[in-house]
């Protein structure tokens, strides 16, 4: 399945079951932010689709946001601690035992930017599910990392799910 169809059905199910919206955000920021599952699950389009939803058909913004940044927090958090408990362990699991370079790239990322590192990868796809597991290995401070991992979270889903509620608003202006 394309990106677009996985998106549409997505979609589609939130627009017919709307009390599942914010379980349904939730998941897909879980695992659009957690290590190697994100890169099966590029949950972003639905997000933006999720979010044209808000605006159009009333559901409330507020605990769609709160469970779409949770989860986004929480698939951090999970992507960390693999990291700081498996340590350089996580250089034989895919896909980085494919991808070698990655977490050379990653460790000068994080030293070069710090705790922005994961404020910065929050806003990049290939960066996303990375950039948390290489600041677990290389032991980045917990209170660092969760600092910038909840507040980026937070903002990243509230950009994802505002974009398709001011899209949305946008064609109905025009268009409407």
């Amino acid at each position: 399945m394309d990106l677009e169809a996985y998106a549409q059905t997505i979609i589609e199910f939130v627009r017919t079951h709307q009390a599942w919206a914010a379980p349904v955000v939730f998941a897909l920021c879980f695992a659009e932010s957690l290590a190697f599952i994100s890169l099966l699950i590029p949950a972003w389009a639905a997000l933006v689709g999720i979010g044209t939803l808000i605006g159009a058909s009333g559901l409330n913004f507020w605990p769609i946001w709160i469970a779409g940044a949770v989860g986004a927090a929480l698939g951090d958090w999970v992507s960390y601690w693999i990291g700081y408990m498996l340590e350089h362990r996580v250089y034989n699991m895919w896909p980085l035992s494919r991808h070698p370079h990655l977490i050379p790239k990653g460790e000068e990322f994080i030293k070069k930017w710090g705790a922005l590192a994961i404020f910065i990868g929050r806003f990049s796809g290939p960066l996303r599910a990375s950039v948390p597991i290489v600041a677990g290995i290389f032991a980045m401070p917990s209170w660092r990392f969760q600092l910038a991992n909840w507040s980026s979270a937070f903002l990243w889903a509230a950009v994802l799910l505002t974009l398709g509620d001011v899209t949305a608003t946008a064609i109905k202006w025009l268009f409407g």
